[in-house]
């Protein structure tokens, strides 16, 4: 055993030495041919550089399309009624209250709302002592962490609990009347 042990040390002392005589055998001081081929790259003649494209000017466009007055102005909010236009016969009850009209208006729109609400799948929850999550998959297969007052959904669906199991929102749609109303959601746990 020992003798086998012998000669495994001497075998691998005779490769060390082996190898790091072949690596020193490679270093060379000598850096003339690097020298020669710098030279011979810098004496080539330099290339033509093509001249910059030419920039078009800008055309200004005037948009046409508010000034026809049957036509609807794209860029007027459509559930914004003008208090000039209400008269005592013309008065009627669009159900958007003030609190739901500023919530309109003021939100600041979330990645989420882009979504139908049936798209979106809850697969799970974080919480801790301060907070409580809902981990929401959107149809591209992004995952997105929500909270109470998040918005998701196209129909302006705030988040208002969360639970292990599912998550409810308050969504504000509009119905077939142009009439304005709240509604209760809910977004189940996806169960596989």
């Amino acid at each position: 055993m020992k003798f086998f042990i012998q000669v495994n040390k001497l075998f691998l002392l005779a490769v060390t030495i082996l190898s790091m005589s072949l690596v020193s055998g490679c270093v060379s001081t000598d850096i003339s041919t690097l020298k020669n081929q710098v030279a011979e790259i810098m004496a080539r003649p330099g290339g033509r550089i093509q001249p910059l494209p030419e920039i078009k000017p800008y055309e200004a466009y005037a948009y046409q399309s508010g000034i026809d007055e049957n036509r609807r102005n794209p860029f007027k909010l459509f559930y914004v009624v003008k208090k000039a236009e209400l008269t005592d016969e013309s008065i009627a009850d669009d159900g958007l209250t003030e609190e739901m009209e500023r919530e309109i208006r003021n939100r600041n729109r979330e990645e989420l709302e882009q979504f139908e609400l049936d798209s979106l799948r809850m697969v799970g929850t974080i919480d801790n002592e301060n907070n409580n999550w809902a981990i929401v998959l959107d149809p591209n297969g992004v995952v997105h962490r929500v909270k109470i007052g998040n918005y998701i959904g196209a129909n302006i669906g705030k988040i208002i609990n969360i639970y292990e199991d599912r998550v409810d929102l308050r969504e504000i749609v509009q119905d077939s009347n142009g009439r304005w109303e709240e509604r209760e959601a809910a977004l189940a746990l996806l169960e596989e």
